[in-house]
């Protein structure tokens, strides 16, 4: 049954978004014909823009649902969110102005033009810009996955048949809607609605996190049916077992090295005027790790509902329909649906880049104008947009799940080009090329197995953790964390053997000077009178 009052909240809400994407094209007004200024906004976006917009497109509908989800289906497992976005700030203070500032220097869109340059191998770019564009695509099907859980919980109908198919009619609605006001706003629509977005998120976790307690008899009367509820289920554990331990920090730490090197994290650096932006944003953006923190907890207050909801994915949705009036549940979902958009828009975009700069115009069309540059990026994006939509009404949701599990795993194959490519060059271009096939192969092998094992879905990313004895005593190591060792002694022990093959060396394109952080800040393209934020 259809909640109007909670509907007509939440129409309200996304139309106001709808409206402010399209005028986003004429904020700071650029060249959009240019992918400089489509893609990435003429790398003008200040302190604030980009706080927001990072924190729009890290902190997505899916962690809204997935985290407070596998804290309620696994518990203590599901904290790893917490430590790994903690993890990842200090990683990124160090990398990112590296990044920044050769990317700046050197006018790089995308990772894969850094990686083939500094090496001087356009297949180690195409590799790059192949697994940016594979780890996004189910990604974004998750984003789209967070709007259709609005709106079943709203009560709309979401199979409609037509011609023998079953069509989610609102679901590809706005899928026209976000399709439309990327392909006209390009990076500054995400950007102005993370700043609705986040602001709406902040509220409802605030909100939730005082209310939903008081409702529930207190955080003690919480955690009691909590420690019951662990000795009904034997895959939920209140606090870590020492067989997990491995597990838990492998997997923080696995995804705190993957997260930026996603394309829409490092798209969304590059935005940024200068590089004491990117550090300002490192300083700044832990305060989403404390409501990351908040909204983990909200699993275990599901727990503690008068009715267990039916699964993870249905914790937050069934807590917020559970315990709050009409208008507020419309808030929450506009806010929920609010939160996949900005996410699914720059991630489109930046996977659009990639397919564009790293294999359309080096492998297709290298003497394209840069407006067809942008044309083709446009394209790509709305192409990227509708994959994602077909995952959604093909695949079944648990599997898409686990496929976004599999990025991850995926993003740390490319650690060694981009990461430690920003301080040396010493990896061969052919030993890391063989290091990324290896890790790639076995990382999904191993998550595949596992998940062809039957491993019990209710701990999280358990089908991308392999077990394994040590003494006798049984851990579980994260897949992705696994491969990328592998990577990584494959490509150090190759290289020496490699550099002695004539013409096996790549011609690095770079300078030492393109890294120097300690030169003057370049300006942007407009005075700083101008800058974005």
């Amino acid at each position: 049954m259809v909640n109007w009052v909670a509907l007509s909240v939440f129409i309200f809400f996304f139309l106001a978004v709808t409206i402010i994407g399209f005028v986003a094209a004429r904020w700071r007004r650029g060249d959009l014909h240019d992918i400089d200024e489509w893609g990435l906004a003429g790398r003008r976006f200040g302190t604030v823009v980009t706080w927001f917009l990072l924190g729009g497109d890290l902190y997505t509908a899916y962690t809204f649902v997935a985290v407070p989800g596998s804290v309620f289906a696994s518990g203590a497992l599901g904290f790893f969110a917490v430590p790994y976005t903690i993890l990842v700030y200090p990683l990124i203070f160090v990398l990112m102005p590296k990044f920044w500032t050769v990317c700046k220097q050197r006018g790089y869109v995308t990772a894969a033009d850094f990686v083939k340059d500094r090496f001087g191998s356009s297949s180690l770019g195409l590799a790059v810009a192949f697994t940016g564009i594979l780890a996004t695509l189910p990604y974004i099907a998750l984003q789209m996955f967070g709007i259709q859980i609005s709106l079943q919980f709203l009560g709309i109908p979401v199979n409609y048949s037509f011609l023998g198919l079953s069509l989610d009619i609102p679901l590809f609605i706005a899928f026209i809607i976000l399709a439309a006001y990327t392909y006209t706003s390009g990076l500054r629509a995400p950007a102005m609605i993370a700043m609705v977005k986040d602001i709406m998120i902040l509220i409802v976790v605030a909100v939730i996190i005082i209310y939903a307690p008081i409702q529930l008899g207190g955080w003690g009367a919480i955690f009691a049916k909590v420690a019951a509820h662990q000795t009904s289920v034997k895959t939920f554990h209140e606090i870590l077992t020492p067989s997990l331990m491995l597990a838990y920090s492998t997997l923080a730490l696995g995804s705190a090295l993957a997260l930026f090197l996603y394309p829409h994290s490092l798209t969304s650096t590059l935005s940024s005027n200068s590089k004491d932006v990117v550090k300002r944003n490192t300083a700044l953006l832990p305060i989403y790790s404390l409501v990351l923190g908040l909204l983990a907890l909200l699993g275990y207050v599901a727990l503690a509902l008068p009715k267990l909801p039916a699964s993870g994915n249905a914790a937050i949705p069934t807590l917020i329909t559970t315990l709050f009036p009409d208008w507020f549940i419309g808030f929450a979902f506009a806010a929920i649906s609010i939160g996949a958009l900005v996410p699914a828009a720059v991630m489109s975009i930046a996977a659009a880049n990639l397919f564009t700069r790293n294999i359309y115009k080096e492998y297709i069309r290298p003497r394209c104008s840069m407006r067809e540059e942008s044309e083709v990026a446009k394209i790509a994006s709305l192409l990227l947009k509708f994959g994602a939509l077909l995952f959604i009404v093909f695949v079944p949701t648990g599997n898409i799940i686990n496929f976004q599990l599999l990025g991850g795993v995926w993003m740390l194959q490319v650690l060694a080009p981009i990461f430690i490519g920003l301080y040396t060059n010493w990896f061969n271009r052919w030993a890391m090329l063989i290091g990324w096939a290896a890790g790639m192969i076995v990382g999904t092998l191993m998550a595949f197995s596992q998940f062809i094992a039957g491993t019990p879905k209710a701990v999280v990313s358990s089908a991308y953790q392999m077990p394994f004895s040590i003494g006798g005593t049984p851990v579980i190591i994260y897949a992705g964390f696994a491969a990328l060792i592998l990577n990584l002694v494959l490509s150090a022990v190759l290289t020496p053997l490699f550099q002695l093959i004539p013409g096996a060396t790549g011609l690095d394109a770079t300078s030492p000077s393109d890294y120097d952080l300690s030169r003057a800040p370049i300006e942007p393209k407009e005075s700083p009178k101008t800058a974005l934020g």
